[in-house]
């Protein structure tokens, strides 16, 4: 939802690392918001321990008129506990590093004035079960560098006293038709005006707008109808895809994934989203856009978000440029044994009732997971790129997965559910998903269509274009030459046959090389492409149904 009257708070705050929760009396540390103090562009370059705080202070002029009945401060992301507090006064608590939330703070901002924000932030890292994706405090191999505290946008929001707080928007293209669903302060009417590039199409009250005819959003014609809601004096802009995600049977009886009720492919590659200078920040929108425009360019039409909740602009982009997009949750838990890693390797799923094998045993933490879920699908669900829930990947923090599954299914059900994603599947799921590396790919037409949710990760490192000497990867080149020529063997001798056979979707690893990942497309910088653009292209075409 977009609206006219807000307040960007990035740029520079104070802060204070502490043993303390208390606030402190002085802050003698300058900070670039949103960037994580581990991050080279914060400008601090340090590590919040777990048994500190990281307290954060900003002095920022309110304008007089900005009030407009009710003023909100909304949070991107802030790993991974954070205080808010406005002039002085407790506005809000959050827990969850991933997930944004909107501090109410009317009664505390002086518009005409300077105020004050502090947000203490509390961090375990990967220390506690809290969701912690990919960070840890021993990093290496696949696990990556901590970060804590604000590393997505904090900005403040007017809007009237009654205003539209939620908004729902769900295509049909079935009954060609959108319905949408609000909630808000106020018992207003609110007016949907649908448009067509700037032509009017639909004006109305009614909940649910027939458009015959609909022109349908898809990787290949990503058509975006824009629309704009009025209730009383609140006016909010937004746009929605008319598509469908679901699952079906091809004409030979295979089971296929299927975009506006047509059997449809999803060629994509693994996304984490760090950067070397940001982490999980980019060092701007143009680099988010950036590397959506180079998957797209490279003739992907999918991406598979790994372990990470993006900023909205992110899925914007996706939307804009036409790429699928498969949403994984956050992983949280405690660390794993052999057993979780080895044993899928042998055929063997385990039981994810067993809280004790899989490191799940906080029941606070297990609620808190389906707290987190549902802001993760309530931010997203109206972004027509999204087609695939992920709630766990490879048995991490894996538990109730089949409860995941109907929890999931019961917020939306317009999506697919990769219940467990390459490990421990208990069979309450919309997919068979696999994850080879090592193995030979060998594809089974089953009774739900059959997904290679990671494969690949070939390696090459560029010298001047990594993140240290250290070097992970599945299979190593030393040469651009011998990375193409598997590449190119993979996929034509592997891939594009199995097609036929009953693969339905294949995510290579990855986007770009990832600290001591050098299994990238592009090099972490990307500054460096190692598959000429050209023969992607070549081979993308003919990775379809």
């Amino acid at each position: 939802m977009v609206r006219s009257s807000y307040l960007n708070l990035n740029g520079e705050w104070e802060c204070e690392f502490s043993r303390s929760a208390e606030i402190p009396a002085k802050f003698g540390t300058k900070i670039l918001v949103p960037f994580s103090p581990e991050t080279p562009l914060s400008g601090v370059g340090r590590v919040l321990a777990p048994n500190e705080y990281l307290h954060y202070k900003k002095v920022f002029f309110v304008p007089a008129d900005f009030n407009k009945g009710r003023i909100l401060i909304h949070f991107g992301a802030v790993d991974q506990i954070a205080e808010v507090y406005v002039n002085g006064k407790k506005a809000g608590t959050h827990i969850g590093g991933y997930t944004p939330f909107t501090v109410h703070a009317t009664e505390f901002i002086k518009p005409g004035e300077d105020n004050t924000i502090i947000v203490s932030v509390k961090d375990y890292s990967d220390t506690k079960q809290y969701s912690k994706g990919k960070q840890k405090f021993k990093r290496g191999g696949i696990w990556y560098s901590p970060q804590s505290g604000i590393w997505q946008t904090v900005w403040m929001e007017s809007v009237p006293h009654d205003y539209i707080e939620k908004l729902r928007i769900t295509p049909d293209i079935d009954r060609e038709e959108v319905r949408f669903e609000y909630s808000g302060t106020g018992d207003l009417p609110v007016t949907a005006a649908v448009y067509d590039g700037d032509t009017l199409i639909a004006e109305t009250t009614d909940k649910v707008v027939k458009l015959p005819d609909c022109k349908l959003w898809s990787p290949e014609h990503p058509f975006l109808y824009n629309v704009v809601f009025t209730a009383g004096k609140d006016r909010v802009k937004s746009y929605f895809g008319m598509r469908k995600f679901s699952v079906g049977t091809d004409e030979n009886g295979i089971k296929r994934l299927f975009l506006n009720n047509k059997p449809y492919f999803h060629n994509g590659l693994l996304d984490q989203g760090y950067y070397p200078d940001g982490f999980l920040t980019p060092p701007s929108n143009a680099a988010m856009e950036n590397d959506v425009k180079a998957v797209k360019n490279m003739g992907f039409n999918m991406l598979r978000k790994h372990i990470k909740i993006e900023p909205l602009l992110w899925y914007h982009y996706c939307d804009v440029n036409g790429i699928i997009v498969w949403q994984d949750m956050v992983n949280g838990g405690g660390s794993y044994g052999a057993e979780i890693s080895v044993l899928p390797f042998i055929g063997i799923n385990l039981d994810d009732h067993n809280y004790k094998t899989f490191k799940r045993t906080d029941a606070e933490q297990r609620e808190n997971y389906y707290i987190e879920l549902a802001d993760m699908i309530d931010e997203l669900y109206n972004c027509p790129c999204i087609a695939v829930w992920v709630p766990f990947n490879e048995g991490w923090g894996q538990f109730d997965s089949a409860n995941a599954y109907n929890f999931i299914k019961n917020m939306d059900s317009t999506r697919i559910v990769d219940s467990a994603s390459g490990w421990h599947d208990r069979g309450v799921t919309d997919v068979i998903s696999k994850h080879i590396y090592f193995t030979p790919i060998k594809v089974k037409a089953g009774d739900k269509p059959y997904v290679l949710s990671e494969y690949g990760g070939f390696s090459q490192r560029i010298s001047g274009h990594t993140f240290n000497n250290k070097m992970f990867g599945y299979k190593i080149y030393k040469s651009k030459k011998g990375l193409t020529a598997a590449y190119k063997r993979l996929f034509e001798k592997v891939i594009i046959p199995q097609i036929k056979t009953g693969l339905s979707a294949a995510v290579y690893t990855q986007v770009t090389d990832v600290e001591d990942e050098l299994n990238g497309l592009l090099t972490y910088d990307r500054k460096v492409q190692k598959i000429d653009n050209n023969v992607l292209k070549e081979i993308n075409e003919r990775v379809k149904l």
